[in-house]
């Protein structure tokens, strides 16, 4: 048995498109999106149609990650003030993208198993763990901080959104995180996702980092309007991109509280942050 399993594409279209050609050439009886398919990048419209054309003609399965919970959130509830309504203008923006198709987005499990028809090789599939779609699984997590937040009696638990690949174990369970398709926090600017394969009564895996035309992603940021209609926060969820960095949790650390106090504006905080970036 031949399975491929994805996740946060975040919006990339150029890596999706990258990521399927692989996936499909690889040949896989399944196929698994763990999750954020969806914002932080221009494209999430056209990730969602080419998802939801997969799923319908391949069989392919998706998972909630955060940001679809999110997004769908964010149209449900409009925003409480004016400095959440400029904070969440990204979120907002690609909500009135995909707004269309709000149907592919229907009955997305948060969590899903499978197995290679033997009781002792189950895999289970969720965006972070049995806690939430926001607890990522990285190397700062202990394991203490772990035990009690995955599944048990399992051959395989496989993560995501924390955008970093990861092989760890826990009493004797192997964990797997895929990693990012669209923009990984790495350092290395690839995208990853996981292939697994069940012979001779066990499970194999491999990460996959693969290249693909980062010249039309940043194209895409400025072409489709994401940096001019997304607001000031925008900028730096581009910057994470390019730097293949997280740095949203360094603005917040250093400025978010300011904002929230009304004692800085946003705008120039997002700009004096920028400043301070090699």
């Amino acid at each position: 048995m031949k399975v491929a399993i994805f996740s946060d594409v975040q919006g990339n279209l150029p890596a999706m498109d990258e990521a399927v050609a692989h996936i499909l050439d690889w040949g896989p009886d399944l196929v698994v999106m763990a999750g954020d398919l969806i914002n932080r990048g221009p494209s999430s419209l056209a990730c969602l149609e080419r998802f939801d054309e997969l799923r319908r003609t391949r069989g392919w399965l998706p998972v909630n990650g955060n940001h679809e919970t999110w997004i769908q959130r964010c149209g449900r509830e409009p925003p409480g003030d004016a400095l959440e309504a400029e904070m969440r203008l990204f979120a907002d923006w690609t909500y009135r993208q995909i707004e269309p198709r709000l149907d592919a987005l229907v009955d997305w499990p948060d969590h899903l198993c499978f197995n290679a028809g033997t009781e002792d090789s189950w895999v289970h599939v969720t965006h972070g763990t049995l806690v939430s779609n926001r607890h990522g699984i990285g190397t700062s997590v202990t394991d203490e901080e772990l035990r009690g937040t995955l599944p048990t009696d399992l051959a395989l638990f496989v993560t995501a959104h924390t955008h970093r690949p990861l092989e760890r174990v826990l009493d004797g369970l192997p964990i797997l995180n895929v990693g990012s398709v669209g923009s990984p926090f790495d350092g290395d600017p690839r995208g990853s996702f996981a292939l697994l394969t069940f012979e001779r009564g066990a499970w194999s895996w491999e990460i996959v980092r693969f290249a693909y035309d980062r010249q039309q992603s940043a194209r895409d940021f400025d072409d489709l309007g994401f940096l001019e209609h997304g607001g000031p926060l925008a900028r730096i969820l581009f910057e994470e991109w390019k730097r293949a960095r997280p740095l949203m949790q360094l603005w917040r650390r250093d400025f978010e509280a300011a904002v929230l106090a009304g004692e800085r504006a946003l705008q120039p905080t997002v700009d004096a942050f920028l400043a301070t970036l090699d």
